[in-house]
């Protein structure tokens, strides 16, 4: 790998972890502001609004300056949705819940996430061959869910009553800091892991890659989104792909509050323990994703379908195990089925946006139907916990889901197949690579 490859994967790493540690530090902040349970998953949700809502414009914006310095300014953007968040007081001053500024604050958060995400893969496929995109993407989704790992660990050790009373105990001369609760303290300390990352973010290399005027104006923008979001979806591979991946990224986030669900209600854990359980799905994640970036080729990666049926029905298993170590093994068979599965097709929805389209708008368009699968699980997931749906009912709906949505994606691509041989397309270059205008 090029030297350049590791400067986006430190700069990704730090980015990562700051955001799951902010997740759990979120979390706490509603709780300890009183926010009603149900509101829990409208964190991500408002996360995950941005991707939706700026798809037509992120990708138009990554490819019209170089990649690192959209990261610098999106990781900013980031920092100061933080910063929003130490102000719930002055909101309720208002006559404003400030559980309305913590929402407001992180979709803020996503928001850079947004424009941040097609710049991060896209620089992939600048800097790489095809060749090593699997590999590549084997190592970012390790070391990201690594980060996962570690963030949310961090995040709930950073709101756990020991370390918390150690940071709100550390005193400042002569400055008010403002900082009276463990959410606030945890926030501080996660803005500063975000200021690591804009550091490393200035010396991601230019890969030299520069893509025709982009268009500003906004009706053009989303009439170039559509014509591309319709041809990805139209090749034979990259609907396959992208289904899975849309799938997966709908399916995570919904079972990343399903485990802390489950945690309080199945095994009586509290938040900072629960956020432990999801660092073990996480690890689960890594090892499958390193296991596919060393053992699944590009050419090969829809072999691996199969593995997300298999995810399904052991998802199902959570709501018969209360043992802790058959609690952890589960968990970690689950996220290992999830990274195994999702790192092969990624790197094929990659490869394939590239060849018809070009990084940053193939990684906006994939943005945009990954997260419209987020905002449509968690809606429903919210729902069900409104409406005291019992978690062991969710879990087994969850399951059931996970398994007739990938079986319709492997009879699809088993229907194009009979229709003609689409895997001959994998690999295939550029018109300009091939020499062409």
């Amino acid at each position: 790998m090029k030297r350049g490859f590791y400067t986006i994967m430190a700069a990704q790493f730090f980015s990562s972890l700051a955001d799951n540690a902010l997740l759990i530090a979120a979390i706490a902040q509603l709780l300890e502001l009183d926010g009603p349970a149900w509101m829990v998953p409208l964190l991500k949700f408002f996360f995950t609004v941005s991707y939706v809502a700026l798809a037509a414009f992120v990708g138009a914006f990554a490819d019209a300056i170089p990649k690192g310095r959209v990261m610098f300014i999106t990781n900013t953007i980031k920092i100061a949705g933080c910063v929003m968040m130490f102000f719930t007081d002055y909101v309720e001053f208002a006559g404003i819940p400030g559980y309305a500024l913590v929402l407001a604050a992180y979709a803020v958060v996503g928001f850079g996430a947004a424009a941040y995400s097609p710049a991060k893969y896209g620089i992939l496929t600048e800097l790489l061959p095809p060749e090593k995109l699997v590999a590549a993407n084997g190592w970012i989704e390790g070391l990201t869910v690594a980060s996962i790992i570690l963030g949310t660990v961090l995040g709930g050790a950073l709101i756990s009553p020991r370390i918390a009373s150690l940071l709100l105990a550390i005193d400042v001369p002569h400055i008010d800091t403002g900082i009276e609760t463990p959410a606030e303290a945890a926030i501080l300390v996660i803005s500063a892991i975000y200021v690591v990352a804009a550091i490393f973010n200035l010396f991601i290399p230019d890969t030299g890659a520069r893509y025709g005027r982009q268009q500003t104006n906004p009706v053009l923008l989303m009439r170039d989104f559509y014509l591309c979001f319709v041809m990805l979806w139209k090749d034979k591979l990259g609907q396959v792909s992208l289904s899975v991946t849309t799938l997966f990224w709908g399916a995570g986030a919904t079972l990343q509050f399903l485990v802390l669900q489950w945690a309080a209600g199945h095994l009586g854990l509290p938040l900072d323990k629960g956020a432990v359980l999801q660092s073990i799905t996480a690890a689960g994640v890594a090892l499958g994703a390193v296991i596919a970036g060393r053992f699944i080729a590009l050419r090969d990666s829809l072999k691996v379908l199969p593995a997300g049926i298999a995810m399904g029905v052991v998802v199902v298993g959570m709501i018969f195990v209360t043992s802790m170590p058959l609690v952890y093994a589960l968990l970690v068979v689950i996220g290992a089925m999830a990274g195994f599965f999702v790192v092969p097709m990624n790197a094929l929805l990659q490869h394939r946006g590239y060849v018809l389209l070009s990084a940053g708008h193939s990684i906006a368009v994939q943005n945009f139907n990954e997260n419209i699968s987020i905002l449509l699980m968690l809606a429903i997931y919210s729902a069900m916990i409104k409406a005291n749906v019992h978690i062991n009912t969710i879990i087994v709906a969850f399951g059931a889901f996970v398994v007739l949505a990938m079986g319709a994606v492997m009879l699809r691509h088993r229907y194009n197949q009979s229709r003609g041989d689409s895997l001959h397309l994998i690999g295939m270059k550029t018109s300009k690579e091939r020499g062409y205008p």
